[in-house]
């Protein structure tokens, strides 16, 4: 792993004016993790404690992975890049978007230290959109709901934000049909 280019990323600042806390991007990558989950970006108390994934949001997804703490947080098996690496500020709804800098600034460079990688989870919108390109549908819900077309390269997951629960319950084919599938195929990949 090319350590000049992870100190690189880790001390960018290319979008720091527009950061309430500051820069201070999270991310997880090893040569050898074969999935790499891509969310929007780092929320509030992930940057506090500078650990990815590490809120409700964080507890909800590992449940749907149905993998503890230490799976998720085993960097030779599980890589994390958001599409913004900084936590972005409040909006109305909920976090800002990611910041759009990020992910055309380190995403390639940081894919290509992984060769192993055989599963991207696609968290949201925003990193559906800029992965599946033509490929993602006419909204989140279709594009997770068609997420067989998109097997075994990707994988299309609402945001599980406790923000989200209104979607959760109007959606529960996601519960009874998508969640089986994705343990079923993290399960297998990390085994």
């Amino acid at each position: 792993m090319d350590q000049k280019i992870i100190n690189e990323v880790s001390d960018c600042r290319i979008c720091q004016e527009h950061l309430p806390l500051g820069p201070k991007p999270i991310f997880q990558i090893h040569p050898e993790a074969r999935m790499v989950i891509i969310g929007q970006a780092p929320g509030r108390l992930a940057h506090l404690s500078g650990i990815p994934w590490d809120d409700p949001s964080g507890n909800r997804l590992r449940d749907w992975l149905e993998i503890d703490k230490a799976t998720f947080y085993d960097a030779s098996r599980i890589a994390i890049l958001p599409m913004g690496f900084c936590y972005p500020g409040k909006g109305k709804s909920g976090d800002l978007p990611p910041r759009k800098e990020c992910a055309p600034q380190w995403h390639d460079v940081l894919m290509n230290m992984m060769p192993n990688l055989k599963m991207k989870l696609l968290i949201g919108q925003y990193a559906q959109k800029a992965y599946l390109k033509e490929r993602f549908q006419k909204n989140l819900t279709e594009t997770v709901r068609n997420n067989s077309s998109l097997w075994p390269e990707y994988f299309a997951l609402p945001h599980p934000s406790p923000l989200n629960g209104r979607w959760l319950k109007r959606n529960d084919w996601f519960r009874e049909l998508t969640i089986p599938e994705l343990r079923k195929q993290t399960q297998q990949l990390l085994s």
